[in-house]
């Protein structure tokens, strides 16, 4: 336990990823801040010296993990010409559901304070899922330039679906339904090989090994 007036490294992280575990495992009507901070190992009440209260610390964990996600988004046209496309879209779109990502933002949705900052902060620019679309569309008209995306695929729409599925999954997937990432590379093969391609053969195979 960290002793009151003794500085924590990396605070914030500390306390998102204690969060994320006690979300994951005990569902989001379990998460308080004494339960954060418990799980931190840090002062009781650490939390409340950092974030104004639980609404404000929740929107500020979701808004950290939709910042990663897009960041990693950003980094996709880098990769243009390496690896596959189906496979560095498939890691973008699973960090999506990473560390809890369904029962966190089921936890946005059940505590409206957290709900609207959220919100707000994305209308004012914050990176969300506009930010990850758009990169997922760059990313796209890159690799189809290089003639690794078939020109009938609008890079546009398929980054619009891709993401949109993204979203719907993380708003109606709860702790104890399926795994929503294997739905997520269907998506992503079929949008991008098509039923016939490379990665649409190797889901098939996927699906009937299971």
């Amino acid at each position: 336990m960290s002793p009151r007036g003794v500085a924590t490294p990396d605070v914030r992280e500390r306390l998102f990823a204690a969060a994320e575990r006690v979300v994951e495992r005990d569902g989001p009507g379990a998460l308080t801040s004494r339960a954060v901070t418990t799980e931190a190992g840090c002062a009781k009440g650490l939390l409340h010296t950092h974030f104004a209260g639980l609404d404000e610390f929740v929107a500020e964990l979701c808004l950290d993990r939709f910042a990663r996600t897009a960041a990693k988004a950003g980094a996709l046209t880098g990769l243009a010409g390496q690896g596959t496309v189906v496979r560095n879209l498939d890691a973008v779109v699973r960090a999506l559901f990473d560390s809890g990502g369904p029962a966190l933002s089921g936890l946005a949705m059940t505590r409206p304070g957290a709900a609207v900052l959220i919100r707000g902060a994305l209308e004012g620019g914050a990176p969300g899922f506009a930010a990850i679309q758009e990169a997922v569309t760059g990313y796209l008209e890159a690799e189809q330039r290089l003639g690794r995306v078939a020109g009938s695929v609008d890079p546009g729409t398929a980054a619009l679906a891709i993401v949109g599925t993204g979203h719907h999954l993380l708003m109606t997937s709860w702790p104890g339904t399926p795994d929503p990432r294997p739905a997520m590379t269907r998506l992503v093969a079929a949008l991008i090989d098509g039923p016939d391609g490379p990665a649409g053969q190797r889901s098939r195979a996927s699906r009937s090994s299971t």
